[in-house]
């Protein structure tokens, strides 16, 4: 099993759709994540195990463990092991086969080809043939999914891509640092200038977190995390009737994931040759 391991750096939603494609097709994969992981799409994933011990996204479970070596077991039961381990240092331990970077954080956080036989890197900050193998295009429209074998992908625009006609104005961002507040919920239908949640700021102030558009509420960041000025917290889905989309895997990270699921079976095959 060691030999053909997959080790997926990150544990967010577009990250969980390349991890549940691998699962699916019966490769052993563990998972990297940070120690206080922020994502908002938490219903779909796996990231969400280092807080709450497992994390089901789509019929896959993630359980959190302590030490690299408990991976196996996890594994062996079906599940997908995810570990607190931001700086990859396990990787040296483990000696996988692929080590797929997808924390997109849209710069490399520490990637490198020396890491496996095979490494991929999800979207802007890596450069295929210098600091990884491949890198497989993140951005919406004709290119999403595309490998890359030489080159990047398209640099990050800042701009959300457009769902039910509506870009940035989907995304929400805190107006403020402090602790995060949730006052609803993921698959709430929300109107534009509702309270969705509030940001409690070191003086004491209690700033409101307001609906920018109305639809469903897609993602929420975690309540009680501590967010900095600009901090993405919310998305909302202006089309209602896509409940949903709350709770499964998007279109997005399903299209990034099979271009990770082609690079890792021509890997196979080659040594199977």
């Amino acid at each position: 099993m060691r030999n053909n391991l997959i080790i997926v750096r990150g544990g967010g939603d577009l990250a969980t759709g390349t991890i549940h494609r691998l699962w699916s097709a019966g490769f052993p994969v563990l998972v990297l994540e940070a120690e206080a992981p922020a994502a908002i799409r938490r219903q779909v994933s796996v990231c969400e195990a280092v807080y709450d011990g497992e994390a089901t996204v789509e019929g896959m479970t993630a359980v959190k463990i302590a030490h690299w070596k408990e991976a196996f077991d996890i594994i062996t039961e079906g599940n997908v092991p995810v570990l607190v381990d931001p700086a990859g240092e396990s990787i040296e331990a483990l000696h996988p086969d692929i080590v797929v970077d997808a924390i997109l954080a849209k710069r490399n956080l520490g990637t490198h080809r020396e890491m496996a036989p095979l490494t991929v890197g999800l979207g802007p900050g890596f450069t295929a043939g210098e600091d990884v193998d491949a890198v497989v295009e993140t951005k919406r429209g004709h290119d999403l999914g595309r490998i890359i074998r030489k080159g990047t992908a398209v640099p990050n625009t800042g701009i959300p891509g457009n769902i039910g006609g509506y870009t940035a104005e989907r995304v929400i961002h805190a107006q403020a640092p402090g602790i995060f507040r949730n006052r609803s919920a993921i698959g709430d239908i929300v109107q534009a200038g509702s309270t969705i949640a509030a940001i409690e700021t070191e003086t004491g102030e209690v700033i409101p977190v307001t609906a920018t558009i109305t639809g469903i509420l897609r993602g929420l960041l975690r309540d009680g995390y501590p967010v900095t000025h600009g901090f993405k917290i919310a998305d909302i889905d202006p089309r209602q009737e896509e409940l949903k989309n709350c709770f499964t895997i998007s279109d997005k990270s399903r299209c990034i994931a099979g271009s990770v699921l082609e690079l890792c079976t021509a890997r196979e095959h080659a040594q199977n040759r």
